[in-house]
């Protein structure tokens, strides 16, 4: 290799030293087509076909589980792909952009949400990754108990704080490589597993009811892109400007659903093919998978589902790093990544070592911050639809500029939209949250303990209240953030 190799080689392997600062125009590269591989790559997870057995645990039939599963899975990754049009207008991380309409030092309150949001996520995955790993080694008979399970903890932790801290390009390349390697391994391991579904048994599945239907695609938004609207323009924002807007969007929204879909219908019909399957799901998402695999499949299968799960993980961490830092805290951002990475660590332990149940936490949890992200969700795409030119970056970054400091109409409204989500959803198993659902009896809904009880109805009220009150009522404040004049050099200051 001559030195003009080793140098390049070394430009690919260097820490990212962005942070919240803007991208500049030089540093912009590539096209949206390029979205495909991040996104698809963190959605390729065999988790996906455990979202089956969650589908049917509402109580629905096959044909519902699996129309409520694709609208709300293509609806989620659309978000996605709106959200993801704000970075390539504004070179900069998902929640610097969100200050256009909550404010600079506003928007800390839903910026530590949307931290809170991704470190449970990435936590919840490297949980997964850990324990399927484990169950593999176990059943090859190459040890078992604490000692397999540190040891797939070490091993999986390692690569998802190491490619967070390293950032863009890394993170780039590795999804790249993941959705080859696990797109391949996942085709074959649905060869493998036909056998094993009848469809006899899936098509006497009893259908449920308007509000189980309803619950199910609601629980599929949220499992899914709406997780991560959050983080959608922190990949995006390195586009030229002059990128199709249809394109990012259309790619988001395409590399995010293909994987989802595919593994929800073979996960679907797995469930519904063996109740000891569907029930040891809730226990062991990943693992319960390996019961059907012959045994020379299992090393493949852990490659898959470790490859699978970090590639979610590793976004969701590099996210969460940005995303802190825009809640305030200053430091530069691989060790912004490296306090999210040891949180990650201790709620794994968590999960790992001393949880009973894994499925009711993490509904409870998905369900419970999804409300406030799904209300950010509204005010940001209403904001954006609003707008008719590109954010002025420096005011990005200045509290006394165009967007302003501490604006009350989008935090009231956030605040608003979620008390009305948190008042019609249940999560009875959880007795801390014992206290949600109280609007669903005064609105004639049937109470806690009714039809609509675990609808989930507050996650598409607190979205749709949200954008409604923020198109109607933010109009006169985005048309005076864009005809203030700009301020003199600031751009470059910013991007300095």
């Amino acid at each position: 290799m001559d030195d003009t190799q080793d140098a390049r080689a070394g430009a690919r392997l260097k820490v990212e030293t962005h942070g919240l600062d803007v991208i500049g125009d030089a540093d912009r590269k590539g096209r949206p087509r390029q979205l495909f591989w991040p996104w698809f790559g963190a959605n390729v997870s065999v988790l996906g076909l455990s979202y089956g057995s969650f589908a049917l645990g509402f109580g629905v039939s096959f044909w519902q589980a699996l129309i409520a599963g694709a609208v709300g899975i293509v609806f989620s990754f659309l978000l996605c792909g709106f959200v993801a049009v704000a970075g390539k207008r504004g070179s900069a991380p998902t929640m610097v952009l969100s200050r256009a309409a909550f404010g600079v030092r506003g928007n800390r309150l839903p910026s530590a949400i949307s931290w809170m949001l991704t470190v449970g996520w990435e936590t919840a995955l490297t949980a997964l990754a850990t324990l399927a790993a484990a169950t593999v080694f176990e059943r090859l008979g190459w040890g078992g108990g604490t000692s397999t399970k540190v040891i797939a903890l070490v091993v999986v932790t390692a690569l998802v704080v190491a490619a967070g801290v390293m950032g863009f390009d890394v993170i780039m390349r590795l999804q790249t490589v993941i959705t080859v390697v696990t797109g391949v391994l996942t085709v074959m391991y649905a060869v493998l597993v036909l056998p094993e579904i009848h469809w006899d048994a899936v098509r006497a599945i009893p259908s449920g009811s308007a509000g189980s239907f309803v619950g199910t695609l609601i629980f599929m938004v949220t499992g899914f892109g709406l997780g991560w609207v959050n983080a959608a323009a922190d990949y995006s924002r390195y586009l030229p400007r002059r990128s199709s807007s249809a394109g990012v969007v259309g790619w988001t929204t395409f590399g995010g659903s293909l994987a989802p879909l595919v593994l929800l219908v073979f996960g679907l019909l797995l469930a519904g093919s063996s109740p000891d399957l569907n029930k040891a799901v809730a226990g062991d998402p990943i693992g319960a998978l390996t019961t059907m695999l012959p045994t020379w499949f299992l090393i493949p299968f852990a490659v898959v589902a470790v490859l699978g799960l970090v590639g979610g993980a590793v976004l969701d961490i590099y996210s969460s790093g940005l995303a802190l830092l825009a809640a305030g805290l200053r430091a530069p951002r691989p060790v912004a990544a490296l306090i999210d990475g040891a949180l990650m660590v201790a709620g794994t332990v968590y999960i790992v070592f001393f949880a009973d149940d894994f499925l009711t936490p993490f509904m409870a949890f998905l369900i419970t911050l999804g409300i406030p992200i799904a209300a950010w969700c509204g005010v940001m795409l209403a904001d954006l639809a609003l707008r008719r030119r590109d954010y002025d970056e420096a005011d990005l970054y200045r509290p006394a500029g165009r967007y302003g400091d501490v604006p009350l109409l989008p935090i009231a409204v956030v605040v608003a939209a979620t008390l009305v989500g948190w008042g019609l959803v249940t999560n009875g198993t959880e007795q801390w949250l014992a206290w949600q659902g109280y609007l669903l009896g005064p609105l004639g809904l049937g109470g806690r303990q009714g039809d609509w009880a675990y609808a989930n109805l507050g996650v598409l009220a607190a979205l749709a209240l949200a954008f409604a009150a923020t198109f109607l009522l933010g109009r006169s404040r985005v048309r005076a953030q864009e005809s203030a004049p700009a301020t003199p050099g600031a751009a470059d200051e910013v991007r300095a």
